[in-house]
């Protein structure tokens, strides 16, 4: 049985998002607003200038806390405060190599904030839905030539994607010991892989890379053109975090657990390819150059996810191939750059996705 979100069910649910100031909560935070939900976030100042969430002014429909994940205290009195229904967790530092620069600021946001929000959440009795959203580096990775399914070895390489699978293992070990008696939240996690879409300019990601250059009107940056991601709009996994908990809450015994959110196999692109893709789409004889630096660290070369489980239990499949999606970032990008407004844009899309 193919599942949908439900319009009426996030219609007034108090939903509570860690990292709201980021691209994905950005998206995340807007998609729920245009569904009527009440929204709290919680999460840094933005990290970028420009960012997302100060260019759609999210906070005049929203209530939003500026904290650090790591105060335990804080946090809690926040969640507490807000009493929300449902807890989406997407606070971190997301960056690979910002992992290998601050390898304990990054085990502290990405592993001990997950320990202070669970802990947050069993003192708080409105919760009944708890998404973690991870990556899809958390797993052992073997360079296999195929997907990497929910039960295999969770152990990433480097400090952020190893920090994302203790994060994991923090989850399942919260959703054994204390939320496993009636009454008690639905406990899931979410293992997306890499997203693109309009409103992001993070440093060290492809697609702001791509913008950027676009700016300078100069050649692209290539640092890895031959490592193979999942690519995906990034309204593919918003959609899939807002369906897992949704369905969770209605019932935790069939629906909790741990979902890939990624692409179809054929949607798994070189680097490479996809800035050409950009490229293509983009016209203006725009191209790109491979940049290599021997002291990069180490990078997974092969990446996929197999999404099976997601599409077994929801009947959830991907909208929007990699040329789609590269589509709506072309042209969200080219509205930015134009100077028009993006908010009627990104809404249009959102409805598109949605079917609406």
């Amino acid at each position: 049985m193919k599942r949908v979100i439900d319009r009426d069910f996030y219609k007034g649910k108090r939903i509570f998002v860690t990292g709201h100031t980021g691209f994905k909560g950005s998206w995340l935070c807007k998609a729920l607003q245009m569904l009527g939900a009440q929204v709290c976030g919680y999460a840094l100042e933005p990290s970028t200038t420009p960012s997302l969430f100060r260019m759609l002014e999210l906070d005049a429909n929203m209530e939003s806390i500026i904290g650090d994940i790591r105060d335990s205290n804080a946090l809690r009195q926040a969640v507490l405060r807000f009493s929300p229904d449902l807890v989406i967790h997407m606070a971190a530092q997301p960056i690979v190599r910002e992992g290998y620069r601050n390898p304990a600021y990054t085990y502290e946001t990405n592993v001990m904030g997950t320990v202070y929000l669970l802990e947050a959440v069993r003192e708080c009795p409105s919760v009944r839905s708890f998404l973690n959203v991870t990556t899809d580096k958390v797993y052992l990775n073997r360079e296999w030539e195929w997907g990497y399914r929910e039960q295999d070895t969770l152990d990433g390489y480097d400090p952020y994607s190893n920090s994302k699978s203790c994060s994991e293992l923090v989850t399942a070990t919260y959703r054994r010991s204390f939320f496993s008696g009636e009454g008690c939240p639905a406990i899931s996690t979410a293992r997306a892989g890499n997203v693109i879409g309009g409103g992001d300019f993070t440093v060290d990601r492809i697609l702001p890379d791509c913008l950027r250059a676009v700016e300078r009107k100069s050649d692209i940056p290539v640092r890895n053109p031959h490592s193979c991601r999942p690519y995906q709009h990034v309204l593919e996994p918003v959609f899939a975090y807002l369906l897992i908990a949704q369905e969770q809450y209605r019932d935790k015994t069939r629906f909790q657990g741990c979902y890939n959110v990624g692409p179809n196999p054929e949607d798994c692109m070189e680097t490479g390819k996809l800035v050409e893709l950009f490229c293509t789409l983009w016209g203006e004889g725009l191209q790109w150059k491979t940049q290599r630096d021997s002291s990069e660290p180490h990078e997974a070369n092969f990446l996929q996810l197999d999404h099976s489980r997601i599409s077994s239990v929801f009947g959830w499949q991907p909208k929007w191939n990699v040329r789609q999606a590269m589509e709506k970032t072309v042209e969200w990008n080219r509205a930015y750059l134009g100077g028009n407004p993006v908010e009627p844009l990104m809404e249009a899309q959102i409805r598109e996705y949605m079917g609406a």
